[in-house]
């Protein structure tokens, strides 16, 4: 599993121009079960995003279609875990991401 931690380097009235596309975006990966949880950061300096992901590889091709990344409004970190304990439902989605990797 993947942190993916956003910090906004641009005004936040400018940042809220593409929030529309980055939901987008989003969504996208949300169906295609990559996406867990996603956020912003309180307060608003940023956001947060839980992935699942066979490697940072695949993180840093994902990232490369937001249009925070594309339009350079956000600097994009990436962190990379085991999880050794998770929520139940969890479990359904890890499986589906190791059968089809």
């Amino acid at each position: 599993m993947f942190i993916i931690n956003l910090t906004y380097i641009v005004p936040l009235e400018e940042l809220d121009k593409h929030m529309a596309a980055h939901v987008r975006y989003l969504k996208k990966y949300y169906r295609k079960n990559v996406f867990v949880a996603s956020g912003r950061k309180v307060p608003r300096e940023g956001g947060i995003i839980l992935a699942l992901a066979e490697s940072e590889d695949e993180v840093n091709k994902i990232i490369s279609e937001d249009p925070f990344y594309k339009l350079k409004l956000a600097e994009f970190e990436i962190t990379h875990f085991l999880t050794s304990q998770y929520h139940p439902d969890l479990k359904t989605l890890l499986k589906g991401k190791q059968a089809s990797g």
